[in-house]
């Protein structure tokens, strides 16, 4: 299944809190059901994403890693 993103946030070379924070951001400028693409090079990005989508109830849909890059795809729930 092939999902395009509606937003891409690029923290490249941003550390904690400022991916959670751009990441909050895009969600709030999508509609339910988008999909938010976040790219992350913070070690500390994985666990504080994971931790804020238990708390904010949207979808981790996929978690790629390519050298010291994350990409998350991140679904809006509500």
């Amino acid at each position: 299944m092939v999902v395009t993103p509606r937003r891409t946030v690029d923290c490249i070379g941003l550390f904690c809190p400022v991916p959670i924070l751009r990441t909050r951001g895009a969600m709030a400028e999508v509609a339910v059901g988008d999909v938010v693409e976040l790219l992350a090079d913070d070690p500390a990005a994985e666990g504080d994403l994971r931790s804020w989508l238990g708390r904010t109830g949207h979808e981790l849909l996929t978690l790629d890693k390519h050298g010291t890059v994350a990409r998350f795809l991140v679904r809006k729930a509500r």
